[in-house]
């Protein structure tokens, strides 16, 4: 398997980069394509230039799919395979949107190459990092009410990751080489409005869509806004408002004559949303906090959740929002003296801030429902599933580290994560995390509303547990 990136290094923060021949090469110099292309047998053109800033997008792709059809032809490819996207085929190609013609022309380039190519024309791709779903999913969880062109009343025919790559792979493995265009789909047909509907009905979220009664040319207008409200950039989302603006459904079903259906069959929307949240981690606490992807409980196939969705290969504005709060400080204490007051925490020993606040914050949670400050089980041993306070224990591991999971009432999930790493030179690197991952509007605006007093509570909360770690180490000497 060879991987190819302008450079070596956006490949190398991947967890596969070692299983891959890795080669840096840019797909607009023809001059790096022949060793690229040498001794392959099939290739997967995966690439578009929307995105990018202060470039014509067609033109980049035109030029760039010519030089990989020429060097595919010289080196002699045996078979290309492109993932394009899916558009009425009686609408000219000048009447296409612009994302959508760019779409077109590519695949032609590539037809009408020596090289034989297979086009897997699909719609909306569902699953984390799908700039489409992204859209579905940061639109829903923000907007208790959405007000939209009319546009999504247009038909459209979506297509869940797992199914799509089921198609990619086979591709690899084709009886013989195919040179055809070929519509893929879920077999389901949706108004963009039920995706919506049925993203908020997964997630349990209360929304309502209507659409504007007026045919507008809204595009630029609904780009931006989409944009403005959700994390994708609006490089993105303009040219994807554009192409909303036509149905998107399968005319055709040959591909069924070169790769038949995955087993068990093609999945709906509805399960392709509960498949993309459940490999997103609704089960259990982020094991990395890196902003750039998210990555959610542990990486062994569950319910039909395969351990590549896990994979940290999302652009940064993919994935549930997570916010964080995250104060660390290097100390001359060792893990071990700082861990007795961190094990401690919580009960009648307190959180070492503000504790008129945590008082505060325990008899509102108790009035709605919550457990409010419910002390903990013993005053100095804390184990996996303990309640301590509103929090239960997640994970605890001497004396490095302690999640603690919130079961207060919130829109949302919450976690306090404590780590102290012993340094080599001596010394420990203490880290306190609050992370926060709402639920709804409601869940964004409780972020917003109790920032400010995480600006006064976790700064003291770490200061004051270094400060008693310390004041423990100079009473027993």
């Amino acid at each position: 398997m060879r991987a190819t990136s302008r450079r070596k290094e956006s490949l190398e923060r991947f967890d596969w980069h070692t299983e891959v021949e890795m080669v840096e090469a840019d797909l607009i110099e023809p001059a790096d394509l022949d060793a690229l292309f040498q001794d392959v047998d099939v290739a997967f053109y995966l690439v578009h230039s929307m995105g990018g800033k202060d470039i014509d997008f067609e033109e980049q792709e035109r030029r760039t799919a010519e030089n990989v059809a020429g060097a595919a032809d010289r080196a002699g490819v045996k078979q290309m395979v492109y993932l394009s996207g899916l558009h009425p085929r009686d609408r000219a190609l000048e009447d296409l949107s612009k994302h959508m013609r760019s779409r077109e022309r590519v695949a032609q380039i590539l037809l009408n190459s020596d090289t034989p190519s297979l086009i897997l024309r699909a719609a909306t791709l569902i699953g984390s990092g799908s700039a489409s779903f992204e859209m579905i999913r940061h639109l829903t969880e923000r907007l208790p009410i959405m007000t939209a062109p009319q546009w999504i009343t247009n038909q459209i025919e979506p297509l869940a990751i797992r199914d799509t790559l089921h198609y990619l792979v086979s591709a690899a493995d084709l009886d013989e080489p195919v040179n055809q265009a070929c519509d893929i789909g879920c077999g389901e047909t949706y108004e963009f409005a039920d995706l919506l509907r049925i993203y908020a009905d997964v997630r349990g979220l209360k929304r309502r869509v209507h659409s504007i009664p007026l045919n507008l040319p809204m595009d630029r207008l609904s780009g931006f806004w989409i944009s403005l409200v959700t994390p994708v950039p609006f490089q993105l989302t303009f040219p994807l408002a554009q192409s909303m603006a036509e149905d998107a459904v399968t005319e055709e079903h040959s591909i069924r004559d070169i790769i038949p259906d995955p087993p068990g069959g093609l999945i709906d929307y509805r399960r392709a949303v509960e498949l993309a949240l459940a490999a997103e981690g609704d089960r259990g606490v982020p094991t990395s906090w890196d902003r750039s992807w998210t990555r959610f409980g542990d990486t062994e196939e569950e319910e039909g959740v395969p351990a590549w969705a896990s994979h940290p290969t999302d652009p940064e504005w993919a994935g549930k929002t997570l916010y964080e709060d995250v104060r660390t400080e290097t100390t001359d204490l060792t893990a071990a003296q700082v861990w007795p007051i961190i094990e401690g925490l919580g009960g009648p020993n307190g959180w070492y801030s503000a504790p008129l606040l945590w008082r505060l914050r325990g008899i509102a949670d108790r009035l709605i429902g919550g457990p409010g400050l419910g002390g903990r089980r013993d005053p100095r041993t804390l184990k996996a599933g303990d309640r301590l306070d509103w929090w239960r224990v997640t994970e605890v591991t001497p004396p490095n580290r302690l999640v603690l999971t919130a079961e207060m009432k919130v829109d949302g999930n919450a976690w306090l994560v404590f780590e102290v790493e012993d340094k080599e030179e001596g010394g420990s690197t203490y880290t306190q995390r609050a992370l926060f991952e709402p639920k709804g509007l409601q869940g964004y605006l409780y972020w917003w509303v109790v920032s400010p007093f995480h600006s006064v509570i976790f700064p003291f909360m770490r200061r004051n547990i270094l400060k008693a770690a310390r004041d423990g180490v100079d009473s027993v000497i």
